[in-house]
């Protein structure tokens, strides 16, 4: 397949499991370097999350397929890419269609406010605050035609 410069463009790799996604990771982010545990670990830390060097260890060796929100957002730290890369794709699919369902009905007028229900004392997710904040931002200007139109696609 041709990249558009002449040169042949390689298939992406296959990206499904969470030892994949993380092996990927490690090559794209430190090529040529072998990366230890427990300097992934400090990077981690140094950058503001929480991960063991034995955890990020089992990742690698497939012994970790689904740990918590928590790790992924630490994962995502120490490689500098947004967290939600190391979901399952079905979940990020899940995530995707919910925001554009979303957006349509509160373009169409079916949603005009937002309400938190079941909110605990820590309050809204620091994601879900921004997002309700752009949605406001977004409402106070002369609303979605400040955006530049996008075609739909299928799945």
């Amino acid at each position: 397949m041709d990249d558009g410069n002449g040169g042949e463009r390689t298939a992406a790799p296959e990206l499904r499991t969470l030892q994949q996604k993380v092996a990927y990771m490690v090559e794209r982010t430190f090529p040529g370097q072998r990366v230890s545990g427990r300097a992934f670990a400090e990077l981690v830390r140094e950058r503001g999350g929480a991960l063991s060097h034995s955890y990020f260890s089992n990742i690698l060796a497939g012994k970790v397929t689904h740990p918590s929100e928590d790790i992924l957002k630490a994962l995502g730290l120490g490689f500098g890419v947004d967290w939600r890369f190391f979901k399952e794709e079905s979940e990020v699919v899940d995530d995707v269609v919910a925001g554009l369902q979303f957006l349509a009905k509160r373009r169409t007028g079916e949603i005009s406010g937002l309400a938190g229900r079941g909110v605990d004392d820590a309050g809204l997710p620091a994601e879900l605050l921004e997002f309700a904040l752009s949605l406001l931002k977004e409402a106070q200007g002369d609303g979605p035609s400040d955006r530049p139109a996008q075609a739909g696609g299928s799945r």
